[in-house]
């Protein structure tokens, strides 16, 4: 028996393109005017097949195609721009709005804890909203110069591929990531060898290496515990975003909150401002009070009050249901050897984070953020109103309108979400520079002047772009489907460019009402089918493989597509 060792040839980098290693390693090239565009000259049919994933294009292009573009002058010139402009950026001498404006806040670090991070969709650990803003927080960072760091975990299987049976049912998929085609490197200890941090979970010590990512001039370590030593149950902890069953779920919040401190311990950073971007890190408060009672002698009390006075936390979820809570004996199977180090007893420890939902008494990783935090923010406004409302209990004698909660409506990260059609336009009507102004009122008074002619032919232009994309990806659905010939065929037909097109692409829960508009699917064909207005959807989303009702209403939405009155005028747009 002959044994064959398969060996990947990666292409050579002509020296006069040597920076596109650099440049893909760090997902600033995802927001940076003209990377992107670089990247897809390279080859546009493999850039589109590979995810835009700039780590693997260089792995697979051929080297005859690098070879002939080190020799053209018009994307060299157009590399060196790139180049020059990412260079500039990321250099520790370039000026930066904190730099101008508090430059005595340039040492003070924020610690930002978040389960996921949406930050490009090469890089597919996030599953919706609250990573899109993760992702968005650390780019706006990045270009504002904010020291932040970011702690997570890296899941080797991502969050899950979503794909229909034929009654509509959806069905996850899971596909192991290789970190050689992501933009991640490990963290090494002083002797080159990969950091390793340890947590005590029951009857064991789970082991965790750590990698980081580089987003412009923002640094992010995330977690792996699928580690040689660990458990097979304790290898799999990080495998995938929100996995596994409760035991698995408090595992994974221990991990992370108490992992996520001792690893900046380890690296020597020393937050200014520590960050909870939901309740999932909410033990990182606890164990920062650890610390506190066991090296410096303080009471629990008294380091509750020293970690709140530099603690800050976002709360996301309007409904009880999408708040974790976890049965008291669970916690006491986690936290029996962990309360004695806080100075405190098991009924005190318990009944600081406790939550009275229906008959039932249990512990609440939001009640715990809350307690832990001196500042907290829902994401709009409207969110901070019914926040003060459901956690009015933790406040009993304070009035509902004076509960310290309060509310920041979500932004997003203007380069990230500007298409380049826009972008374009905007720097020909608004200043080359507009990006870098981009907060300022002013620079957008400018839009006024800007021909409804051109401004039209660019929104049209985009929308014929989406359209292409949701034909393929529907033709690509039927054929992966097993769909007639003649359903395949029809795919050329969907949607009308000229139609009003209404796009909802969010995670599917049930509080998020993804059904509303289906409610009188008489009046909608009315609306859809209107000769003179027509009106079509455009419609993603994916409900977490557990959730049974979220998959009823992602089934209403198909058999609604399906049906002869919609056909073209609503597509649902799998993964």
């Amino acid at each position: 028996m002959h044994i064959v060792q398969s060996v990947s040839v990666k292409p050579s980098l002509p020296r006069s393109l040597g920076g596109l290693a650099d440049l893909a390693f760090n997902l600033g090239w995802s927001w940076l005017p003209g990377a992107a565009e670089l990247f897809a000259w390279i080859d546009p049919e493999l850039w589109d097949d590979l995810n835009h994933n700039p780590i693997r294009l260089l792995a697979e292009i051929d080297q005859r195609r690098l070879d002939t573009l080190a020799q053209n002058a018009d994307f060299l010139a157009a590399y060196a721009a790139v180049m020059q402009h990412f260079e500039s950026y990321v250099s520790p001498q370039a000026s930066t709005w904190l730099q101008q404006n508090h430059p005595d806040k340039l040492s003070q670090v924020v610690a930002y804890f978040s389960a996921e991070y949406g930050l490009h969709e090469s890089l597919p650990i996030y599953s919706g909203g609250l990573g899109i803003l993760s992702g968005d927080h650390c780019k706006e960072a990045s270009d504002l110069g904010l020291p932040l760091v970011g702690v997570g975990f890296l899941y080797p299987q991502g969050y899950f591929h979503q794909r229909f049976d034929g009654s509509g049912w959806q069905e996850a998929y899971y596909q192991h990531l290789s970190f050689d085609a992501l933009p991640v490197r490990p963290v090494l200890d002083p002797e080159g060898q990969p950091l390793i941090i340890r947590v005590e979970l029951p009857g064991r010590l789970i082991q965790i290496r750590v990698w980081q990512i580089q987003a412009g001039r923002c640094t992010i370590y995330l977690m792996d515990t699928d580690v040689e030593g660990n458990t097979p149950q304790d290898r799999q902890l990080s495998q995938r975003l929100y996995g596994g069953d409760e035991e698995m779920r408090v595992a994974w919040e221990t991990v992370f909150g108490l992992g996520g401190v001792r690893l900046l311990r380890r690296l020597g950073i020393a937050p200014a401002v520590w960050h909870m971007n939901e309740g999932h890190s909410a033990f990182m408060g606890l164990e920062r009070v650890r610390e506190l009672v066991r090296r410096h002698g303080l009471t629990f009390s008294e380091a509750v009050e020293v970690v709140r006075s530099s603690t800050v936390f976002t709360t996301h979820t309007p409904v009880p249901a999408g708040n974790d809570t976890f049965d008291f004996g669970l916690i006491e199977r986690y936290f029996s050897q962990f309360w004695p180090q806080l100075g405190i007893n098991r009924d005190e420890f318990m009944a600081f984070a406790q939550q009275q939902l229906g008959w039932e008494t249990r512990y609440s990783m939001t009640v715990l953020a809350l307690k832990l935090s001196g500042y907290a923010n829902g994401v709009s406004q409207l969110h901070g109103t019914v926040s003060r409302s459901m956690w009015s209990f933790i406040w009993p004698d304070t009035p509902t309108a004076e509960i310290p909660i309060q509310g920041i409506t979500n932004g997003v990260h203007g380069p990230s979400w500007i298409v380049p059609r826009l972008r374009d336009l905007y720097g020909r009507h608004l200043g080359a520079d507009f990006l870098e102004r981009i907060e300022e009122p002013d620079t957008w008074a400018g839009v006024a002047d800007i021909p409804d002619a051109d401004l039209w032919e660019t929104h049209v232009q985009c929308k014929r772009e989406l359209i292409d994309y949701a034909r393929e990806n529907l033709r690509r659905q039927y054929e992966n489907r097993g769909e007639s010939p003649v359903v395949q065929s029809g795919v050329a037909d969907l949607l009308d460019p000229h139609a009003l097109t209404i796009g909802f692409a969010r995670r599917v829960a049930t509080y998020k009402r993804a059904c509303l508009f289906l409610q009188d699917p008489d009046r909608l064909a009315s609306l859809v089918n209107d000769p003179q207005h027509p009106i079509q959807f455009v419609i993603a989303g994916k409900g977490h493989p557990r959730d049974d009702p979220a998959k009823g209403v992602l089934r209403r939405i198909h058999e609604l597509s399906r049906d002869a009155r919609f056909i073209g005028k609503l597509v649902f747009l799998e993964d």
